[in-house]
């Protein structure tokens, strides 16, 4: 029996899509070798980097002048992609709504004038400015965000109006819930939460911006070059963008975006009703700001929460400890974990809290 996985990453898979790699790990499209063995030069190879990035342009409607690239490093590595791309003017804002966008917001310093222009640091990252009252500064290279929180369980409903290009790091929610690409200059995102296994980051860039790097940016995070090189500039992580493409695959078979954001919607409504009408467990995010991808929660003590954690994972619902910033629990609950895993969740929540309040 597969476990109910409920960690913020790398995080649960379709099982469909975990049978169809099973059924193709030995041999590959014809090549009698496994994905995990062809060369990134092999046409049958560069097919799926063709149909990952045309996928992934129809589920997200994401216009022909905006590049779609599959590079490595994770999303932390363009912490610093970013402003090197970016940066012209030496000088960019950053609201910081999470330890994620702490430590993009730290890394721009690095580079020039980076400002962190509103911050919910001060009621622990619990919910989101108000972006129409943020003070963004006047010529300023692009504006930084982080979409959803994925410690603190916390996510943008509206986004920033900004003159500077909007970025956003949507690690932890892309494809969870429709969005207009066309309002960001640059969308990324670690694909280990709602797309693939760990190795692979999307960057989605209106090309206009990303003409001319600083001349400082290594080549590798150049996003002109692996633009101009289709992401095979170099080795890329082949498996997990072959991961990738069967995933958006599924994700186009199961209706698109729309579809699967009515679904998380009805997961993460099961989850928060049921902790909102107990008088045991507490999610400490405002309402409003809560996000439907990682729902954190506490019982009334350290203890029972550890005593929680070890209990569930022995019923086969696993991966709930809360991040060591915030202790308790989190339930990622991405776009793979079916509805099926929350009812389970709920139902062993319930035995927990008659047993031990």
């Amino acid at each position: 029996m597969r476990a109910y996985n409920f960690s913020a990453g790398p995080s649960t898979l379709p099982l469909e899509v975990l049978e169809e790699a099973q059924r193709e790990l030995l041999d590959f499209g014809g090549t009698g070798m496994s994905v995990t063995e062809i060369s990134h030069r092999n046409k049958a190879f560069e097919a799926v980097v063709t149909e990952g990035e045309a996928l992934l342009r129809e589920l997200m409607g994401i216009p022909d002048d905006y590049a779609v690239l599959f590079v490595q490093g994770g999303a932390s590595t363009q912490f610093a992609a970013v402003p090197l791309n970016l940066m012209h003017n030496k000088k960019a804002d950053y609201v910081v709504t999470g330890n994620f966008a702490k430590k993009a917001f730290q890394e721009g310093k690095l580079y020039g004038d980076a400002a962190c222009v509103a911050s919910s640091e001060d009621k622990t990252y619990s919910y989101i400015p108000d972006v129409a009252a943020i003070p963004f500064r006047e010529g300023t290279d692009y504006v930084h965000i982080c979409s959803n929180n994925t410690i603190f369980g916390t996510r943008y409903i509206r986004f920033p109006e900004t003159k500077a290009p909007l970025v956003a790091d949507m690690s932890s929610e892309i494809l969870s819930r429709e969005v207009d690409v066309k309002k960001f200059g640059v969308i990324y995102a670690g694909a280990q939460k709602n797309l693939a296994p760990a190795g692979v980051t999307i960057v989605i860039a209106k090309r206009s911006l990303i003409e001319n790097p600083l001349p400082e940016c290594p080549t590798m995070l150049k996003w002109k070059v692996q633009d101009e090189n289709k992401s095979l500039y170099n080795t890329p992580p082949c498996f997990s963008i072959y991961m990738a493409t069967l995933v958006l695959r599924w994700l186009k078979k199961l209706g698109g975006v729309k579809e699967m954001n009515k679904i998380n919607v009805y997961k993460a409504g099961l989850l928060y009703d049921f902790i909102d009408n107990s008088a045991f467990y507490t999610n400490n995010v405002e309402k409003e700001y809560r996000s439907i991808m990682n729902v954190p929660f506490v019982t009334p003590s350290a203890e029972l929460d550890a005593k929680f954690v070890k209990e569930a994972a022995a019923n086969g619902l696993v991966s709930l400890k809360g991040h060591r910033l915030v202790g308790g629990m989190r339930a990622s609950i991405y776009n793979a974990m079916p509805v099926e895993g929350v009812q389970a969740l709920i139902a062993f929540m319930k035995k927990f809290e008659k047993e031990n309040a």
